[in-house]
């Protein structure tokens, strides 16, 4: 972050090293972050999904991280978590909790959407992309974090059965949603394009 192009390594030592393979360190402190298995940075805060609940380390000293705080209360075994802007969208057993992060140490818990297994999320704007398992991909509302609404289901006639991960794209003015869909492999949805209504707009209703 010091904007020079050659310093883009750390090591333990602190110090600038050659290669982006030299290890720099292991951070749980008593096995807090056991089962560690999805993260989003936000500023220089690491939110951590792990078996205890969703944890928080502030890594602004990359080397030196300071644990904040571990919620645990009201999760059931985080999957996976995304923020955007002032909200944080975590995955858990119970479906789609939503913090409000404004003070990024301290969230508060301002909407749970019941959800059957519910892998991982990518928001968007004011629609989030929810990776369901069997489910395949559930389109939510959020243009009110606070009240997320389910929007649509799409699985494309029973296909995608086992997604894992969503990730969206831009092409052209085409957007796609690429998806991890277990043991059918990657599957491509395309969600807008030049012809959907409202495309030149901010944030166009998905038709996938």
């Amino acid at each position: 972050l010091d904007g020079n192009p050659l310093n883009n390594f750390l090591g333990k030592d602190n110090g600038l090293v050659k290669s982006s393979t030299t290890p720099i360190g292991r951070y749980n402190p008593g096995g807090m972050l056991d089962g560690a298995r999805n993260l989003t940075i936000a500023g220089h805060y690491a939110y951590i999904c792990c078996d205890r609940g969703l944890a928080i380390v502030d890594i602004q000293k990359p080397l030196q991280p300071r644990f904040v705080r571990m919620m645990s209360v009201g999760f059931a075994t985080p999957r996976a978590v995304e923020i955007q802007f002032r909200y944080a969208f975590v995955c858990d057993m119970d479906g789609i909790k939503v913090l409000d992060v404004t003070n990024l140490e301290d969230p508060q818990h301002v909407a749970t959407l019941p959800m059957r297994d519910a892998r991982s999320i990518y928001v968007a704007r004011t629609y989030a992309y929810v990776a369901a398992g069997s489910g395949g991909l559930k389109i939510l509302d959020v243009t009110n974090p606070e009240k997320p609404m389910l929007d649509q289901v799409f699985d494309a006639g029973g296909k995608i059965n086992d997604l894992n991960d969503v990730k969206l794209g831009i092409t052209n003015v085409s957007e796609f949603a690429y998806l991890a869909d277990g043991r059918n492999g990657l599957r491509v949805v395309q969600l807008t394009s030049a012809s959907t209504p409202g495309n030149d707009g901010f944030s166009p209703r998905p038709i996938p």
